[in-house]
């Protein structure tokens, strides 16, 4: 299986297959790349398609530190550099979305030509002036409540999380592969970053990113209701929205065609 290793020595894991310009596509938390694969065989037959174990994730290293946006958003960079890509379309499903933000602020739009981004709010807390939160992780208490499910019921955590993130009936094989594939992210690798990412607010840097994008949002969204990604194609200057009326919030699964040929039409 092939390894980059990031500035911190973590071996993060990655998939690849196709040729021609590189779409790196990124996983949500408690997933892997594997995720899509529905995705990934149409994709490759126009792009050189890379998906990413985010640290933690899949078959990717599970160190016991560093699991904040900032150092996700390193580890992006330096999978960039080892596999020297440039002109990249990079999609970030979920807290894909934060880490490409976060990439944005700290790095510029250094390899990058633009950016698909899905189902993801700018703030995941509620606050009196913002109500287009988290289903679960909303304040401190919904977060704290969320690591001891995840921490003392992991089964049980991942078999809820998965059925909220699917509109649709997934068949009994591709359900049993996805959950093993979120039984290899141990809970010490969840915790801490949800507990970095919940509490992040992007709200003030996304007006200033220049980079032309996409937001997918999809409308049945029982974990981030659709407000939230909407605000992010409203107030990010270069990005436009497109819905997925039918789609929660693995909406690459739910409409599986829509999906390929949107990211299809855009990197083109």
């Amino acid at each position: 299986m092939p390894f980059i290793t990031a500035s911190d020595d973590t071996r993060l894991h990655y998939r690849e297959e196709g040729q021609g310009r590189p779409l790196v596509m990124m996983h949500g938390w408690t997933f892997s790349g594997r995720f899509f694969h529905r995705n990934v065989p149409a994709l490759a037959e126009h792009a050189r398609v890379i998906t990413l174990d985010l640290r933690g994730h899949g078959e990717s290293d599970k160190p016991d530190h560093s699991y904040r946006i900032a150092r996700l958003a390193a580890d992006l960079r330096d999978l960039l550099q080892a596999l020297d890509l440039d002109d990249v379309t990079v999609l970030g499903w979920s807290i894909g979305c934060p880490i490409i933000w976060s990439y944005l602020e700290l790095f510029g739009p250094v390899r990058l030509r633009d950016a698909i981004f899905v189902q993801q709010t700018p703030r995941q807390y509620y606050s009196s002036e913002w109500k287009h939160g988290h289903a679960a992780c909303y304040d401190q208490a919904g977060l704290a409540e969320t690591i001891q499910k995840l921490t003392l019921t992991p089964d049980a955590f991942d078999r809820q999380n998965l059925a909220d993130c699917c509109a649709s009936e997934l068949p009994e094989e591709e359900r049993a592969m996805l959950l093993s594939e979120m039984a290899k992210s141990p809970a010490h690798a969840r915790a801490a970053m949800m507990e970095d990412h919940t509490v992040h607010d992007w709200r003030d840097v996304l007006p200033h990113l220049k980079l032309p994008a996409l937001m997918m949002v999809a409308e049945k969204d029982a974990v981030l209701v659709p407000e939230g990604p909407s605000w992010v194609a409203q107030n990010m200057p270069q990005c436009r929205e497109l819905r997925f009326s039918a789609s929660s919030h693995m909406l690459f699964i739910d409409e599986t065609e829509k999906f390929n040929c949107a990211v299809l039409e855009f990197i083109a």
